[in-house]
């Protein structure tokens, strides 16, 4: 669980409660229209952007924005270095109770092909594929939120010029002028949290949790492509140590 990001939606929505509380009645920004309009026009413009397979795959992808584990790239790191030592005493085949134990799928699947002789290139080659294809989807789902974010605002001006042509129309009853008018700015409002509290934040959660993800997968690639050519652990062990320093942010000089 990344509790990060409970921390910040509960915090976010307590810091934007809290303060209407302290102006008035929370009543005074509750809209069913101006929901319908910012809430239906996003979701409609999103489906119209793209596939319904994206789009549906995306609440399967927001997931990892709240529940999120990833091993450490040290402790992968340390497990193919033992993996490669068993490997150059034993032979290949001694690495195969390994592709039980793994709880990754990625590196079980690798492993497999490497006891199995599977030439270097087409492990290479399925690897990579693998890869790309768990890149592209977290890319779409960052992407999707992303174009939300933009949609909600756009949505929420929608909504309030309806509300200013609606209190325009009626010019010749005054007191329903400012009711009128707070509820057309509701819908900027709303269209304005929903961006900026949930969407864009949602879209860069989960562009980090991408780079994460395929650091640890090009651990993975390197280290099984040296096991299967059978390096020296310890080149192997150099080799992959560089995507610690890349997985690390730079120090300030």
């Amino acid at each position: 669980m990344d509790l990060a990001s409970i921390i910040g939606v509960v915090s976010g929505i307590g810091f934007i409660l809290g303060t209407i509380l302290l102006g008035g009645s929370i009543m005074m920004f509750v809209n069913i229209p101006s929901v319908l309009i910012v809430v239906g026009g996003t979701i409609a413009a999103t489906m119209v952007g793209y596939p319904l397979s994206d789009f549906l795959g995306m609440f399967k992808t927001s997931i990892k924005i709240f529940m999120f584990k990833i091993e450490k790239p040290e402790n992968i790191i340390a497990n193919l270095v033992e993996i490669s030592n068993k490997a150059r005493k034993g032979g290949l085949l001694s690495i195969e109770g390994d592709i039980q134990t793994t709880p990754d799928p990625y590196l079980a699947q690798a492993l497999q092909m490497t006891v199995d002789g599977v030439k270097t290139g087409d492990i290479a080659a399925i690897m990579q594929k693998r890869m790309a294809l768990t890149k592209k989807g977290l890319d779409t789902g960052a992407d999707i939120f992303s174009s939300m974010g933009g949609y909600a605002p756009a949505f929420g001006m929608v909504g309030t010029l309806i509300g200013l042509i609606q209190m325009l129309a009626n010019l010749d009853d005054p007191s329903s002028i400012g009711p009128k008018m707070a509820v057309a700015m509701i819908t900027t409002f709303y269209g304005a949290i929903m961006a900026n509290l949930f969407f864009i934040p949602m879209s860069d959660k989960l562009r980090g949790r991408n780079e994460e993800e395929i650091t640890n997968m090009n651990i993975i690639f390197e280290g099984i492509l040296s096991i299967r050519e059978g390096e020296h652990p310890k080149l192997m062990e150099d080799k992959l140590k560089v995507y610690l320093s890349k997985s690390k942010p730079e120090e300030k000089k």
